[in-house]
């Protein structure tokens, strides 16, 4: 049945006729036209998304993005970036939805200039220890799987301090949303660069704790006072759950990146998780609002996508478009897997948009077309 012109009711049947025809003509003269003959496209049944469930290999990405580094000095380029672009959003530089990632590479002893803009940022990284990012005067260190924040309109820079190894990591931005809403803005620091306060990783010795910091000044803006999750701490605490119990029948053992403050997301825009598949473990297939960037952070599994079956390892990066059916497992039958997603759902959320639902066949799990 297809869903835009089915004859089920409240849907626009009109026919055509030279009349019609001739009253569009006339109706586009004046910079109007007719809703009935949209409606169908711009109200549909469910979420009908442009974007497609791809696949980016690590092993076939870096190499390219490497070979950037001699031939793009990263200040010309603004930033070194190796774009993942979904086929279906190629017009908004999209991943995925209206979300945007990238993989960006920094030689040894780089430093980029400082600056900001509209669109919220968050790191993963995929390789080298030198990694550093300087967030409203503060620096912090990541290193390999780490995971940061760059809130909206904060001045950042990035850097790599290693001697002798380039630093990878990956780009995830709420551009092609901010683009959207016609919000955009960016800024080059007047000074260049900023002066970085004299305690280094201060937010994660402030909040990463268990323990909130008391008779300091109260934390209110909209983002985590936590620039970073590193991995070690973040992957035992999700061991650590795997041991209280079963977790999520739809994404196995799942963890937020939270504000430490209010519990909430880290960014409004933006949200991100972890989680853990224990080895040989399929979860069940279920779909909801909101587009979804995936990358491998441990291990190596499958995953069902609208029906495609795509197999990953660590590195490797896949999206899921909104109201997808998908479905993940591990292909390891000794050892955990654990995949890194950020996401849109606290838009939907905030614009009451957000919708979840279980695959109702085939034992919870969908077919699988190719």
């Amino acid at each position: 049945m297809n869903d835009y012109d089915d004859t089920r009711p409240g849907r626009a049947r009109v026919g055509d006729s030279p009349e019609l025809a001739a009253y569009y003509e006339e109706l586009a003269k004046h910079e109007a036209g007719a809703l009935w003959t949209v409606a169908n496209e711009i109200e549909p049944w469910y979420p009908q998304p442009r974007s497609v469930p791809v696949l980016w290999r690590y092993a076939d990405l870096a190499p390219l993005v490497r070979k950037a580094l001699p031939l793009v000095r990263a200040d010309d380029a603004g930033r070194r970036v190796v774009m993942l672009v979904n086929p279906g959003r190629r017009e908004l530089s999209a991943a995925v939805g209206l979300l945007y990632t990238g993989l960006q590479i920094m030689g040894p002893g780089e430093a980029m200039t400082a600056h900001r803009h509209q669109a919220a940022a968050l790191r993963f990284v995929h390789e080298g220890t030198g990694a550093w990012t300087i967030v409203d005067g503060q620096k912090l260190k990541v290193g390999p799987r780490d995971f940061a924040i760059t809130p909206n309109n904060t001045w950042h820079e990035h850097g790599n301090e290693a001697s002798d190894e380039p630093v990878i990591w990956q780009d995830g931005l709420d551009i092609p949303l901010v683009n959207a809403l016609d919000a955009g803005f960016y800024e080059v620091h007047p000074e260049l660069y900023q002066q970085p306060g004299t305690v280094v990783n201060s937010s994660l010795l402030s909040y990463a704790g268990t323990l909130l910091p008391y008779g300091v000044e109260t934390w209110s803006r909209p983002y985590s006072p936590l620039l970073g999750w590193p991995w070690e701490p973040s992957y035992e605490a999700l061991r650590r759950l795997a041991r209280a119990g079963e977790g999520s029948p739809y994404d196995g053992v799942i963890m937020e990146y939270a504000n430490p403050v209010t519990g909430g997301s880290v960014m409004p825009t933006m949200s991100a998780h972890l989680q853990l598949l224990r080895p040989g473990q399929a979860t069940l297939a279920h779909r909801h609002t909101g587009s979804v960037v995936y990358t491998a952070a441990k291990g190596r599994g499958v995953s069902v996508i609208a029906g495609q079956r795509f197999e990953w390892q660590q590195g490797d990066v896949f999206v899921v478009p909104s109201w997808a059916w998908h479905e993940h497992a591990n292909s390891d039958p000794g050892e955990d897997a654990c995949l890194f997603s950020f996401n849109d759902f606290p838009v939907m959320r905030s614009l009451g948009m957000y919708r979840e639902e279980a695959h109702p066949d085939n034992a919870g799990h969908q077919p699988v077309l190719s």
